[in-house]
């Protein structure tokens, strides 16, 4: 059988399928021109826009079936994004733009080496913002509903981005899923928190490394990034702890005897949670609420582990000092959503069964963990979930 996804060959060797697919898709891009007009995209970009669009992209929709940082184990996401080399690098391009990040830092209060670390997550520090047609990619996730409306919507905004004039559909280069530049900025985010930081009347997320570091920062800004704290803090527990008081003042954990295995003494203020991320027996993190500022850069909690770990690197930090339980049996995501709908059969959850680990599913498997008498680790694994299913 023809994937409805395959690039037609040749019109002379065409099979019907292949054209009707095409047909399908220029159709899709036909009918969105009476909206794009309405937010006044002109026909002249519109038809710029698609001059090169003629067919949806295959690879686009295979690389909806799996994300990195949402199906692999914290720990091995970390080994790629907390690279040594990467930290190096980091730290060299973090000198070479000494004067710049001075001035991004005071005006937006983002600590550089944030900066710096989602700037090399995202793009490995420019050289890798992405390939592939901002303007396909959408087109091909628009045309087949993936996530609903949301790529629709993003590629008008891409659109919109083109009639302002700040690149050309050339130029608007990404990932797979139209995430753009050296930031990886959706369009739709461009529109609201690109900045033109070297003053040429362009907000160049994909040339300009000034740009690109000034919008990370103010993204993180208006998400309500908190100048006086971390993103979090690695840190030991003393025997016994607590694990059923996992939220708390800063302070409350220090004089509970939590310390940070830098061996500073952690703030006088500001609220934190625990997160256990490998369970008990792995590494220890008290993290504010700028970890969750990261997550609405990524919703993925390996991703907002890898940059705040890896802006700890940057900033002369050490290695986290106990390993990670890689030994250990964990839930894929099929395990994870099976434990979505045990918890959320049994009162604990209420959100969506995607199979994903975050806040959410922390909370509820806390909660379910403190009312077993469980270690109340928020750690999701095998065991736990055959606990819930035997659940009365």
């Amino acid at each position: 059988m023809v994937s409805p996804w395959a690039i037609a060959a040749p019109a002379q060797r065409q099979q019907p399928a292949e054209a009707a697919t095409v047909r399908e898709f220029q159709a899709f891009v036909a009918a969105l021109k009476p909206d794009a007009r309405a937010l006044g995209i002109s026909d002249a970009t519109f038809v710029a826009a698609f001059k090169d669009v003629t067919a949806p992209d295959p690879a686009v929709i295979s690389r909806t079936r799996a994300q990195g940082e949402f199906s692999r184990p914290v720990w091995d996401y970390l080994v790629g994004a907390v690279s040594s080399g990467r930290i190096d690098r980091g730290k060299a391009e973090a000198a070479r733009l000494d004067a710049t990040l001075s001035r991004i830092e005071a005006s937006y209060g983002v600590p550089r080496a944030v900066l710096v670390a989602i700037w090399g997550v995202e793009s490995d520090f420019g050289a890798s913002g992405g390939t592939t047609s901002v303007i396909r990619s959408l087109a091909t996730l628009s045309q087949v509903r993936y996530r609903g409306t949301l790529f629709r919507d993003e590629l008008l905004a891409a659109l919109t981005i083109l009639e302002q004039g700040d690149v050309s559909a050339g130029t608007m280069k990404g990932s797979w899923a139209g995430a753009m530049g050296q930031v990886q900025f959706l369009p739709s985010n461009y529109l609201k928190h690109a900045v033109d930081y070297d003053g040429d009347k362009r907000r160049d997320i994909w040339t300009s490394r000034p740009d690109a570091l000034a919008s990370i920062a103010a993204f993180l800004r208006s998400l309500g990034w908190n100048a006086s704290l971390s993103w979090g803090y690695a840190v030991t527990l003393p025997p016994g702890f607590d694990l059923t008081r996992y939220r708390g003042d800063l302070s409350d954990f220090a004089g509970r005897g939590v310390r940070r295995i830098d061996g500073k003494a952690l703030p006088a203020s500001g609220n934190a949670s625990l997160f256990l991320p490998g369970g008990a027996s792995g590494p220890v993190f008290l993290i504010t609420d700028n970890f969750e500022v990261i997550r609405g850069y990524n919703t993925s909690d390996s991703y907002a582990l890898a940059i705040g770990h890896l802006a700890d690197r940057l900033a002369g930090g050490p290695p986290l000092a106990v390993p990670w339980p890689s030994a250990v049996s964990r839930l894929d995501r099929a395990g994870l959503q099976a434990l979505q709908k045990g918890l959320a059969a049994a009162g604990f959850y209420q959100g969506e069964t995607d199979g994903r680990a975050g806040p959410k599913l922390r909370e509820a498997v806390r909660r379910y963990q403190i009312g077993a008498g469980l270690v109340a680790d928020g750690y999701a694994t095998p065991e736990l979930l055959a606990h819930v299913q035997t659940y009365r």
